[in-house]
């Protein structure tokens, strides 16, 4: 069941999906509707999942799951995966590769493989204070607050000398 995400709870489950590159005006309002579709379906057990969505940036796909109500089950991730790869195949993007970094260069958001982050690091073409997307956050609460943030508040901060 598709409900408004401001209305799920802070430890809603959060799956974060970035695109490997940006999103046209028309993809992402395809997204949008093939996703909350599919979110307005979804089931675990038979019972409606209380789900939704962002996209933002016009590359980082949201799924979050309101987990009080009904959890998600492994048939219930499984067919999410299964909608996620269906995306990529239709719009021939990369939803799924976790080996990759995205971080912003002023208001643009760069798209990096990890070995290339990790260059730039040694080469100090970013810094702790250039601003990462941590796709690691697993609920709503870390990916409201946690999400966006420097380099050395994140995950990323290993790369940094």
């Amino acid at each position: 069941m598709y409900v408004d995400f401001e209305s799920l709870p802070e430890n809603s489950r959060i799956w974060v999906y970035q695109a490997n590159r940006s999103l046209t005006d028309e993809e992402t309002s395809e997204i949008e509707q093939k996703t909350k579709e599919f979110l307005t379906k979804w089931t675990a057990h038979g019972a409606h999942l209380e789900a939704s969505f962002e996209l933002k940036y016009k590359r980082f796909l949201i799924i979050a799951i309101n987990q009080d109500t009904q959890a998600a089950t492994g048939c219930s991730i499984d067919a999410s995966v299964a909608f996620v790869q269906q995306l990529e195949k239709d719009y021939e993007i990369d939803l799924l590769d976790k080996m990759n970094v995205s971080f912003k260069q002023g208001e643009f958001i760069a798209y990096k493989a990890l070995t290339d982050f990790k260059k730039m690091a040694k080469n100090k073409s970013v810094s702790k204070n250039t601003i990462v997307f941590n796709n690691l956050v697993t609920n709503k609460y870390e990916y409201e607050n946690f999400w966006e943030v420097p380099a050395s508040e994140s995950w990323h901060s290993r790369f940094l000398n």
